[in-house]
């Protein structure tokens, strides 16, 4: 099992940046990690999800606060910190014109290392990419680049890795492979910090932080951010789905209402309104083929009714 230098695999103390007078990216963030788990930043792009791994990773300074990495202050312990994270920016970062072996080669060289030595840790994702070794990057498709990606993050058997968004412009099947990729390496000991902003993701975590406009609504595992979620929610359907919504936004009782799929997700406090009353509602208002189903709320359900409570206390 790896091990950290201080309780914390991540520890994060009032972190805020702004950007410009304009964009505060981050707004007194707190945040602990613990060790040996895969702890979830969901959220929309633009949320602050980015800046606070540029920061974790020592690219960028916070303007406030405190942040440490495996018990490594960011500021005075920048060159530890290096030695012991992996980072997977969004965008792929590898050079496009090496092949896959020199990029693999070139990454271990710059954390003094060998392919060889920590072959062990990447041989499951590697493999999957050896036949194309000979291939430059940039001619990958997009699983292939992922992997090439989190091989090189790997190749210096780091105790933390950071990875931003590493699914997003990914195929399904390539979705479901890298998050099994995640599951084994945790296995091994290692700390995963991963972004997306894929709500379905978020059950594939230990732990979870939404995060809206810099601000985190909720910390916590996702089976008891579900739990927690008091109002009432009904998946509705009918033959005409933009008067659909228009029309459920207009009842009183809503609190909210947002297109889910090929439903609409309806939220009600208190239970204000039954399925027969939405249902009879419905029909007055001229819809036809009307479905509506009582349903357990999803981490994207509690994320649309935090982000609604956030805005009403701005």
């Amino acid at each position: 099992m790896i091990e950290n230098h201080g309780e914390w695999a991540v520890s994060c103390e009032n972190i805020s940046k702004t950007y410009n007078p304009d964009i505060q990216a981050l707004k007194n963030i707190d945040l602990k990690v613990s060790p040996h788990q895969i702890f979830g930043i969901i959220g929309p792009d633009g949320a602050g999800k980015t800046t606070l791994f540029r920061i974790l990773t020592t690219l960028i300074l916070a303007d406030e606060g405190k942040a440490t990495v495996l018990g490594y202050d960011v500021v005075d312990d920048y060159q530890e910190i290096r030695k012991y994270v992996g980072y997977m920016p969004g965008r792929f970062s590898l050079y496009q014109d090496l092949s896959v072996e020199e990029n693999l080669k070139f990454f271990a060289s710059v954390f003094g290392t060998t392919v060889e030595e920590n072959y062990d840790l990447i041989k499951n994702i590697y493999q999957q990419i050896e036949p194309f070794k000979n291939r430059r990057a940039g001619q990958l498709s997009g699983g292939m680049k992922q992997k090439l990606a989190l091989s090189c993050a790997l190749i210096h058997k780091p105790k933390l890795l950071i990875l931003d968004e590493p699914t997003t412009g990914v195929d399904p099947v390539s979705r479901k492979e890298f998050w099994e990729m995640l599951q084994n390496l945790k296995k091994e000991g290692i700390t995963i910090l991963v972004s997306t902003a894929y709500m379905d993701e978020a059950g594939l975590c230990d732990t979870i932080a939404l995060i809206l406009n810099g601000k985190f609504l909720k910390i916590d595992t996702p089976q008891n951010i579900v739990q927690q979620f008091e109002p009432a929610i009904y998946s509705v359907q009918s033959n005409q789905r933009s008067k659909l919504l228009n029309d459920l936004r207009s009842l009183p009782q809503v609190s909210s209402c947002y297109a889910f799929g090929e439903s609409i997700h309806v939220t009600v406090e208190n239970e204000k309104i039954s399925k027969e009353e939405l249902q009879n509602y419905l029909l007055k208002s001229g819809h036809e083929q009307i479905e509506v189903a009582k349903i357990a709320p999803t981490v994207e359900d509690c994320f649309m009714e935090l982000s609604k409570q956030q805005e009403q206390n701005n």
